[in-house]
């Protein structure tokens, strides 16, 4: 597959920032309250001016109206977002786990939802910040539903399912997945390096930031042009996983959130 190059939105950092966090991948759920609990000591603790959340900060996101269900997980995830965007602003992009996130998310946290991709401007650079699943091409099954997952009467039609039965599918999707991953049948494809230079010269950037492939490194695609890839989290692993991409006007650091 060969898209065309998507638009870009711009966001221009104001000049009292010093330090940018990048993360994504939490995937976040109720099995997994370490995870949670990691990422509550981490936004307490960062001293980052700005946190951006890229893509696949939940595992299942079946609808927003779940945040308002007594008791639920969605809830209990966003009273802790709001709680630290008192201390700094955050950002949101959606991934292919959680692209059903609206409105309804910022209006319960106060964290806005950035287009995939957007162009972040800081420290006299433009950054490209994506998810990165859009750049994964070979992955065609995948790229298909994507297309349609984005399409907005499809998902006013899932949403217009009971929250019952979203959260069943949820589960099943999952379920699924796992069990393609357990016997490994799961093939994930890495982003097309033309595709990304393609995107950072459309933008204008040096440097593409994204997640989703779970394959975290630094790559020199063409002179000048780089692609940083951020780790994916897993407090459960063996050994556990969670880290951080922290941007300054000296550069780009990898910092673990978990003990070496």
């Amino acid at each position: 597959m060969t898209p065309s190059v998507p638009p870009m939105d711009e966001l221009a950092a104001p000049a009292a920032w010093r330090t940018v966090d990048f993360i994504s991948d939490l995937h976040l759920e109720p099995a997994q309250p370490s995870t949670v609990q990691t990422l509550r000591q981490y936004l307490h603790s960062t001293p980052a001016d700005a946190v951006f959340l890229l893509g696949d900060l939940f595992e299942v996101w079946v609808g927003d109206d779940g945040i308002d269900e007594p008791g639920s997980f969605e809830g209990a995830c966003c009273a802790l977002l709001a709680q630290a965007t008192h201390a700094r602003p955050l950002y949101f992009m959606h991934g292919n786990r959680d692209f059903l996130v609206g409105k309804g998310f910022t209006r319960h946290t106060g964290i806005p939802v950035l287009a995939d991709p957007t162009v972040l401007t800081f420290a006299g650079r433009r950054w490209l910040l994506s998810h990165g699943d859009a750049l994964c091409l070979n992955d065609v099954e995948y790229q298909r539903f994507r297309i349609l997952a984005r399409n907005p009467q499809w998902q006013a039609q899932l949403l217009a399912r009971p929250l019952h039965e979203r959260r069943a599918q949820g589960r099943s999707a999952r379920s699924e997945s796992e069990a393609r991953k357990q016997a490994g049948a799961a093939v994930y494809a890495d982003v097309d390096s033309p595709a990304a230079i393609e995107w950072l010269r459309a933008a204008g950037a040096q440097a593409l930031i994204h997640g989703h492939t779970h394959l975290p490194a630094d790559h020199v695609l063409a002179p000048g042009l780089a692609r940083h890839v951020l780790t994916d989290w897993d407090l459960d692993a063996h050994p556990p996983r969670a880290g951080v991409l922290r941007l300054t006007a000296e550069g780009l650091q990898r910092l673990p959130l978990v003990p070496t």
